[in-house]
C-alpha cells in the first residue's frame, strides 16, 4: 500500500465512488490527519507539559482541531482565489495534483458534472480548467469560507472558556488571522 494523503489504496477507492456526503466526510478525515492534528496535539502537549489539568488540555486539542481545520480551508480556498505569487505556488495546483478540495465538492452540489472529473482525477485535457471555472461559478468558494469560519468562531468560543489573560486574547487573535489570511 502507498500513502496518497487519504490513506490507503481501498480508502481512496471508496472517497471516489462515495456520495458527495461521503467524500466530504473523507476530505474532512483527510483534513484532520494532514494539518489539524498536528496543531491539536501540539497545542495538547503543551498543556500537558504545562502539568494543566486534564479539561484545559482536551480544551487545548480542540482548539487546534478547529484552528487546524479552518487554517487548511483556507488554503484551499486560496488555491483558487490568490495568485502564485502570493501563495508561493502556482494556484489550482490541488487540482492538477489531482485533488477535490472543499471549494470542488461544494461545486459539486450545482455541477454534477464535477463527478466524473474527481473520479478521473481531473487528468482529461481541460479537466483542470473547467473544475476551477465552475468553481467559481458555484458558491463552492463561499460555502468553504463559511466552514472555515464556522470552524474559527468554535476556536474563539474554546479560547473564551479560559481564565482571562493576554495567551487566551492571543489565541482568539489566532483564530481570526487564520480566517482572514490572504497566503
Amino acid at each position: 500500500m502507498y500513502s496518497n494523503g487519504f490513506g490507503s489504496r481501498r480508502i481512496y477507492a471508496t472517497w471516489l465512488e462515495g456520495t458527495e456526503n461521503e467524500r466530504f466526510a473523507h476530505y474532512l478525515t483527510k483534513t484532520y490527519r494532514k494539518t489539524a492534528s498536528l496543531i491539536a496535539n501540539a497545542l495538547k502537549a503543551t498543556a500537558v507539559i504545562a502539568e494543566a489539568d486534564e479539561n484545559i488540555a482536551e480544551l487545548a486539542f480542540q482548539y487546534g482541531r478547529n484552528v487546524g481545520l479552518a487554517f487548511q480551508l483556507v488554503d484551499d480556498m486560496l488555491d483558487f482565489v490568490s495568485t502564485a505569487e502570493t501563495m508561493g505556488k502556482p494556484t489550482a495546483a490541488d487540482l492538477k495534483l489531482g485533488l477535490a478540495t472543499a471549494p470542488v465538492l461544494f461545486a459539486c452540489e450545482k455541477y454534477p458534472e464535477l463527478n466524473p472529473m474527481i473520479m478521473r482525477r481531473f487528468s482529461e485535457p481541460g479537466d483542470v480548467e473547467r473544475a476551477f471555472e465552475l468553481v467559481h461559478k458555484s458558491h463552492g468558494l463561499e460555502q468553504t469560507r463559511f466552514l472555515a469560519k464556522k470552524h474559527c468562531i468554535e476556536a474563539i468560543r474554546l479560547a473564551q472558556e479560559l481564565t482571562e489573560s493576554p495567551y487566551q486574547k492571543g489565541l482568539q487573535v489566532v483564530a481570526d488571522l487564520v480566517i482572514n489570511r490572504l497566503k
